[in-house]
């Protein structure tokens, strides 16, 4: 996967992480929210914060100064 294809990748994995927020505050805001349903969508947005994490680490290394 090329530098560019990463970035392209990690601004996609952010628009669904926005997504999934956005959803889960919509359930819980409505009260009646499957709680099932809500923690399996915090499970797949934490998965996603996994994913940015790890790009954003391989396009931005640790530089000891």
């Amino acid at each position: 996967m090329t530098e560019e294809e990463m970035r392209k990748r990690l601004e996609i994995l952010r628009v669904e992480h926005r997504d999934l927020d956005a959803a889960i505050d919509a359930l819980m805001t409505a009260g009646g929210g499957d709680q099932l349903q809500i923690a399996r969508l915090k499970k797949r947005k934490l998965r996603l914060k996994d994913q940015i994490a790890h790009i954003e680490d391989y396009l931005i290394p640790d530089i000891i100064a």
